[in-house]
């Protein structure tokens, strides 16, 4: 089964000094390095999706800002596959899926961030598409949120996220769970 990693928005308004700085993204930064650099060295599809908001009220990813660059680490390589959206969800249009199928993927593992918005919406979505997808748990990260006067922490939200995806759309695994275990290609 052919396997592409898809990074999402792992882009620098989501690190120390954005403009919507999400808790734990260095670390989550440094799984998707070695994820990256794993999926380099055994030559396999590496695509980098980059949020670049279109709405008017927007406060993050706005064009030509620094925040929409990619992290430092995860710097695309000229060969690798750049996809520009404007939504949550990867899919939705883009040309992700028309790229995949190009290259006959179906299986997908996915981080970036964030857990509770973008990497939600794109697996659900690329697990209704029929692709078999891993999620790589400490290469995503999220943010505190509020629902009702209840205050979540980040922590909790993102392990929230993480469950309910590992319990129909994903496996839910860690980057070196991915790298030493799977059977990648």
């Amino acid at each position: 089964m052919n396997t592409a990693l898809v990074l999402v928005d792992i882009q620098q308004d989501y690190f120390p000094k954005g403009r919507m700085e999400v808790v734990g993204a260095v670390e989550a930064g440094r799984a998707a390095i070695r994820l990256l650099n794993h999926f380099r060295e055994k030559q396999l599809s590496v695509v980098h999706v980059q949020h670049i908001s279109t709405r008017p009220d927007a406060t993050f990813f706005l064009p030509d800002t620094e925040g929409i660059d990619f992290y430092e680490g995860v710097m695309p390589l000229p060969d690798e596959k750049v996809i520009k959206k404007h939504f949550p969800n990867s899919f939705r249009d883009t040309r992700l899926n028309d790229y995949l199928a190009s290259r006959g993927i179906e299986k997908l593992v996915i981080c970036g961030m964030m857990s509770h918005m973008c990497i939600d919406a794109t697996v659900r979505a690329a697990f209704d598409m029929g692709y078999a997808c891993i999620v790589a748990h400490d290469a995503c990260a999220a943010r505190s949120l509020a629902f009702n006067g209840i205050d979540i922490p980040a922590p909790q939200v993102h392990g929230a996220y993480m469950a309910a995806l590992g319990a129909v759309y994903a496996k839910v695994l860690s980057a070196e769970e991915i790298i030493g275990t799977m059977n990648i290609p």
